[in-house]
């Protein structure tokens, strides 16, 4: 479905050649039918001679509503562009003309009004060729320019194949499955409740669903669905739409509210933008000044903040950051309209590069205008890998929302990873949305960051099996998520995971030649002495802490007490010799244990308390079985 709207001077025959199109009066608005003049948006629908039906905004011309206009405009397939045969181009001509040109809308037709009130052919070809002149270099370049005259039906049916033609060579709306409203219109209907039309784009919306109200971040459901005054249960993209809400009022929205489904669009009020000034704009544009921002059916101020230039002179184009007064939901690739507030007039546009870029940026930097060159003109693949360089690892699910890609962001996704652009840091999860995908730079520079906190840990630290995972994450400054991803791939021959702690693979403990002295003269003496050997205090005096956790760990020594330590092929050695005295004589006491191995109560009784710990043995009353 598709939606054409009116643009052109005031007085030009405008609504009038709607009502003679459609046969509906879009000057819905008693002062607009008293002063005969479109004062807010008009609507309406006709059908085009091969039956298919098509909306229809009627804009204002009159220089004092153009902020209307800007709410109408921006959702339309084609323009039916108006100019009065009897008084040519004017300034609303020109200023709609550029408004239509900056917003690119694809297509129109030129409608040559009021034919009925020239009778002379010169003035006439002269009026054409005017016409055809300005329209020189926009959008509108080769639009066809129809005679027509709304009172007598002269040209009418040309009017309509004109538009017929040009529609039938307009892409249709895609459907991105993320829909979005920009509410043009709010009322109430006794017994429906809430109304809110508009220009249905980026996906369809169903009777029944859930949606969400933005800025204003309400939810409602749709209660009913309507275009041109029918009853639908489903509306698709580029349709004009009237939605019955339930679980709002009308105090609650406004034209420029945007109705969307929930959880993927988050309202902004710092956007990045590519910004044309117009060649009529009498100043340059300085840094910091204050516009007044429309885009789709909203409007709010904003201060602008030049990119890497300090004023943008007439005609000229650049990259900005546009510090909006009030937060707006927008996307990747919306255009938009500003105007100078005082005297109001409107001065240039451009499209929304990146509506969520988080800070402010420095604006003399290389490196945030080659970003923002990117977004305006890079493949899908180059966008999504610049979301990721910027945003850092995410779940696919708000890669592909982030984007503003829509479908083609899937697309884009698996050429970065074929390529090896981008990588997967936990492909262990279930749901492939909630996959944690990172840019290859990213993961590099984490990892050599990764390798160089585990190597100069290991080089303070020679004698500890490796680093605290905790200690880890908080040294690279991850969260939790994005930490288990990257533990999860780095595990894959980049680190060794050992739970509590993590090493290089290449990382061994070795003694120094003093250490290994020192470990040598320990262990003799537990050879020495193995039912009476050295206690951990003294162990520690001989070799150090670091040291003896060392043996402890690699199994040289075992601990069984706080103060009771043994060779680990004596201790082995005592736990066989006690189980076969219990399964010879069905128990063993303290004192057996003790005169077994010639030794005193303190090192029997902690062996004994040990095994009892470890489930050898259990005690009952002053004796121990096996377990």
């Amino acid at each position: 479905m598709y939606v054409i709207g009116t643009a052109g001077h005031v007085d030009h025959g405008k609504s009038t050649l709607v009502e003679a199109l459609t046969g509906i009066d879009p000057d819905r608005l008693r002062e607009e039918q008293e002063r005969e003049m479109t004062i807010d948006l008009g609507f309406a629908w006709l059908t085009l001679p091969n039956g298919e039906s098509v909306g229809v905004v009627d804009v204002p011309g009159h220089r004092d509503f153009i902020e209307n206009m800007l709410a109408g405009v921006g959702g339309i397939d084609a323009a039916l562009f108006v100019v009065a045969a009897d008084e040519g181009v004017m300034p609303q001509t020109r200023e709609h003309l550029a408004i239509l040109d900056l917003l690119q809308i694809p297509s129109g037709v030129v409608a040559l009004s009021k034919v009925d009130l020239v009778d002379d052919l010169d003035w006439l070809e002269l009026v054409t060729a005017d016409v055809s002149e300005v329209l020189g270099g926009t959008v509108l370049e080769d639009a066809p320019i129809v005679p027509v005259s709304a009172r007598t039906g002269k040209g009418l049916e040309d009017l309509l194949a004109a538009l017929q033609e040009v529609l039938e060579r307009t892409e249709p709306r895609p459907d991105r499955g993320r829909p979005r409203l920009w509410v043009d219109r709010v009322f109430t209907i006794s017994g429906f409740g809430t109304v809110v039309t508009g220009t249905l784009m980026d996906g369809s919306l169903t009777v029944g669903q859930e949606v969400e109200i933005l800025p204003q971040e309400l939810k409602a459901r749709i209660r009913g669905l309507q275009t041109h005054k029918q009853k639908i249960e489903q509306a698709v993209p580029g349709s004009r739409v009237a939605i019955n809400l339930s679980g709002v009022s009308k105090s609650d929205l406004a034209r420029g509210s945007l109705v969307t489904l929930s959880g993927w669009l988050r309202p902004t009020i710092l956007v990045d933008v590519q910004l044309d000034y117009l060649d009529d704009a009498t100043l340059p544009l300085k840094h910091n000044a204050r516009l007044k921002f429309f885009c789709g059916s909203a409007e709010v101020m904003a201060r602008v903040r030049l990119l890497g230039r300090e004023t943008l002179p007439p005609g000229g184009s650049g990259w900005a950051q546009l510090e909006l007064n009030e937060p707006l939901p927008l996307v990747r690739g919306d255009r938009f309209i500003v105007r100078r507030p005082s005297p109001p007039a409107t001065v240039g546009g451009g499209m929304v590069v990146d509506p969520n870029p988080g800070r402010k940026h420095r604006r003399f930097r290389a490196e945030v205008i080659a970003r923002l060159e990117t977004l305006a003109q890079g493949t899908p693949a180059e966008v999504l890998l610049h979301t990721l360089q910027r945003r850092g690892p995410l779940p696919v699910r708000n890669l592909l929302e982030d984007s503003g890609l829509g479908k083609a962001a899937l697309a884009a996704l698996e050429e970065l990873l074929t390529a090896g652009e981008a990588v997967v840091l936990d492909a262990g999860e279930a749901a492939r949305s909630n996959r944690l995908v990172a840019s290859q730079d990213w993961w590099a520079a984490t990892t050599d960051r990764m390798r160089e906190e585990l190597m100069a840990y290991h080089q303070r630290y020679p004698l500890r099996p490796g680093m605290g995972r905790e200690a880890l994450r908080s040294a690279l400054r991850l969260d939790p998520r994005t930490y288990n991803g990257l533990m999860a791939r780095a595990a894959e021959g980049l680190l060794t995971d050992e739970g509590a702690t993590v090493r290089l693979p290449d990382h061994e403990i070795r003694f120094s030649p003093e250490q290994q002295r020192a470990v040598d003269n320990l262990l003799a003496r537990f050879r020495r002495a193995p039912y009476t050997p050295p206690s951990v205090k003294e162990s520690v005096a001989a070799v150090g802490e670091e040291v003896l956790a060392v043996l402890l760990a690699r199994g040289d020594l075992v601990q069984v007490s706080p103060d009771v330590l043994f060779l680990s092929n004596t201790y082995e050695e005592m736990v066989r010799r006690i189980r076969a005295h219990i399964q010879q004589n069905g128990s063993i006491t303290l004192a057996q244990a003790r005169d077994m191995f010639h030794t005193s109560r303190k090192y029997a009784q902690a062996l004994l308390e040990y095994l009892d710990e470890q489930g050898v043995t259990r005690r009952v009353g002053d004796e121990r079985v096996l377990e």
